[in-house]
């Protein structure tokens, strides 16, 4: 392991612009008024940033991550400019940053998501001596990238997934036994994991991994940005990604704020395209409807569309949305938009993607490809300027197909406990803190 420093920071109350230390595990502002609910944000000594090596894999971003060690097994996303499918929409300068596997590009996300890079920095923020067990809940891969880290660096963790979709979490190699697995029944979503992490919170002997409010979890996520810019050696004039939460794209705006203030990298603010998958659309709705707040939305209707829909890991129904320094924010500033993709135009995306660029991607990249493609269909875009294509997973089938051919084989987590959907506090507690 390289010698490592902790990186220095402060956080900053976004709507009040005050500024406090980090006590270690800060998700909030103490001082925030619960009537105006409010992100914090990590302020970073170093304001120009410096990139280590690859031999840093992920932490060669340590400058603008906020954490105090360095783990194992990390790996940076990847970014090149496109030719394929630069050519088939008739774009001069679409460029696509890559996480997942695809060695031949030198991605090595072993669990074929961006969710890595959250994964990563939130657990080397955490400090080495933490006697608390950290709680993630997830719709899928956040999950797979938490227990491949926490695994391969023996931190206890507790996750909560939806239990139709525990078949996103397989793996290369047994688990250390340190990571545990509860689920909602049948029937639940993504919304039901997070209320069942929330029960097993209010046992003393867990912490919150906290989400978007944790700035390791964003920041982390930003090395898309960081990638991209420091590759192409601008900030890009629009950027486009699929949404379920919109963390990635807060932290993509967050990121460009950064480089403005670096100075090296120009001053414009990419223009946020997000998208989500039709009929999942909390967030497309209440974006037309110019609302900050979260529209109405029945949970069984929410359920049942979070069923239909492909991309699944978008199905978030309590996303950070009007929150200060929220997604609905960072659109209003860039001068953003969201964009309704259907299961059918997210499929065509992937496989246009995989004809031309030469990988497999996940739906939710998927939807990512297909908003830009309708974006370059409508007008949208200036075909001129400078695209960035966020394809937040990919390469699974190419790491199982190798996987296969050197004789390997997948290992899958098992739920240690599947709950009701309205299990009582006191039950979920006495469950989990048996299973450490």
């Amino acid at each position: 392991m390289k010698d490592f420093t902790p990186t220095e920071y402060v956080l900053q109350n976004v709507a009040s612009g005050r500024e406090f230390d980090d006590a270690g595990w800060a998700l909030d502002d103490p001082e925030c008024c619960s009537d105006s609910p409010s992100l914090v944000r990590a302020l970073y000594a170093k304001k120009r940033i410096e990139v280590g090596d690859d031999s840093y894999g992920l932490y060669k971003f340590a400058d603008w991550l906020p954490v105090s060690r360095m783990l194992s097994g990390s790996s940076a996303p990847v970014t090149y400019k496109s030719e394929g499918l630069a050519k088939k929409l008739g774009l001069d300068n679409l460029w696509i940053t890559f996480s997942g596997y695809w060695p031949a590009k030198g991605a090595n996300m072993s669990t074929c998501s961006f969710k890595e890079t959250e994964a990563y920095t939130v657990c080397g923020r955490m400090a080495q001596d933490e006697q608390c067990v950290l709680v993630v809940a997830s719709a899928g891969n956040t999950a797979r990238a938490f227990a491949k880290v926490c695994s391969d660096n023996n931190i206890p963790l507790l996750l909560s997934v939806p239990e139709e979709n525990i078949g996103a979490l397989w793996f290369n190699a047994p688990l250390n036994d340190c990571v545990k697995l509860i689920c909602p029944q049948n029937g639940g979503d993504y919304f039901d994991a997070i209320y069942l992490s929330n029960l097993a919170l209010k046992s003393p002997k867990f912490i919150a991994e906290g989400g978007c409010k944790n700035i390791a979890r964003r920041d982390g996520m930003s090395t898309t940005v960081l990638s991209a810019v420091t590759t192409i050696g601008r900030i890009p004039d629009y950027y486009f990604q699929a949404v379920g939460s919109g963390t990635g794209a807060i932290a993509a705006w967050e990121a460009n704020m950064r480089f403005i203030e670096d100075g090296r990298f120009g001053d414009n603010k990419m223009k946020l395209i997000v998208s989500q998958n039709v009929p999942f659309l909390p967030m497309y709705e209440a974006w037309k409807a110019d609302s900050r707040a979260m529209l109405p939305y029945d949970d069984d209707q929410a359920r049942h569309d979070a069923e239909t829909i492909d991309a699944k890991v978008l199905s978030n129904r309590r996303p950070p949305w009007g929150v200060r320094g929220g997604l609905y924010d960072a659109l209003k500033d860039t001068g953003g938009d969201v964009v309704a993709v259907t299961n059918e135009e997210l499929r065509e995306a992937c496989r246009l993607f995989k004809e031309l660029e030469g990988v497999d991607i996940y739906s939710a990249a998927g939807v990512a490809t297909s908003s830009l493609i309708k974006a370059v269909e409508t007008g949208a875009v200036d075909k001129s300027k400078t695209i960035m294509l966020n394809i937040t997973g990919g390469g699974e089938q190419h790491f199982m197909d190798e996987l296969k051919n050197n004789g390997g084989k997948l290992y899958n987590l098992r739920p240690s406990h599947v709950f009701p959907l309205d299990p009582s506090a006191e039950d979920v507690v006495s469950v989990v803190e048996k299973l450490f």
